[in-house]
């Protein structure tokens, strides 16, 4: 994840569908160059681990109709235009239930999605979807938080693909101003605690200042979300968002 520049990597998220799916194809490709990995919003009418940035976000895209095979078709159409980074889709595990976990995945997987984002979907109950992703080569990425003791960031870790996801502090995403103190410490921990996994910090990375700190403190990637979907919400246009994102980097 760490870039030849030993800067964290950069996690770039927007939710297909925002404010529509060809304006979605136009930001994501702006990112392409900028962003080490695209994260994708698969819209969902009741995300318990996004603020109102993202959820507004959400409740746009299902407005137009947006459902998740539009969002499996829209990486369908960023791979065929030749978009090369990593793209994971961000959702919530009743999207893969109701789908069927191989129906889904195979989807994903032949639409060009390299893993997933499963916020609600714990450890203990992860191993069915972590099978089926890695049958078909794709990553499951798991969520660790400021409540995780250090075994249990240890035992995420050795389960996690690709890398661990550290939720910077309590609540949902959001921009915020200035990183709680439990965010570095959460770090430092996961530093010593997840050995060679590579670690993301999200939620409510907005700033230079931010990236700067988790690099510090021992972050491999950031992931930046609300920061990038507020701007797409005020109609900046993907070169601007595009330079903000590279901004970060400082």
């Amino acid at each position: 994840m760490a870039g030849a520049s030993r800067k964290p990597a950069l996690v770039a998220y927007l939710m297909a569908g925002d404010p529509s799916l060809p304006q979605s194809r136009a930001y994501a490709r702006a990112l392409q160059g900028v962003a080490d990995v695209v994260e994708i919003g698969v819209p969902f009418s009741d995300p318990v681990a996004d603020g109102p940035v993202i959820q507004r976000a959400a409740t746009r895209s299902l407005a137009v109709g947006t459902t998740p095979q539009d969002a499996l078709d829209l990486v369908r159409d960023l791979r065929a235009d030749g978009f090369a980074p990593p793209v994971l889709l961000m959702t919530y595990y009743n999207l893969f239930f109701r789908a069927g976990l191989e129906n889904f995945v195979r989807r994903a997987a032949d639409a060009g999605a390299d893993g997933f984002v499963v916020p609600d979907l714990p450890l203990e109950e992860s191993r069915p979807l972590r099978a089926v992703a890695r049958e078909k080569g794709l990553s499951l990425v798991l969520l660790a938080s400021p409540a995780s003791d250090d075994a249990r960031i240890a035992s995420i870790a050795k389960a996690t693909g690709g890398f661990l996801y550290l939720v910077s502090a309590y609540g949902v995403t959001g921009v915020r101003g200035d990183l709680p103190t439990e965010t570095l410490d959460l770090v430092k921990r996961a530093k010593a605690a997840a050995g060679r996994t590579p670690l993301a910090v999200g939620f409510g990375v907005s700033k230079p200042e931010h990236v700067s700190a988790l690099a510090g403190a021992g972050a491999d990637a950031v992931v930046v979300g609300s920061a990038i979907v507020e701007r797409i919400e005020r109609g900046e246009p993907p070169e601007r968002v595009a330079e903000f994102v590279r901004s970060l980097r400082g």
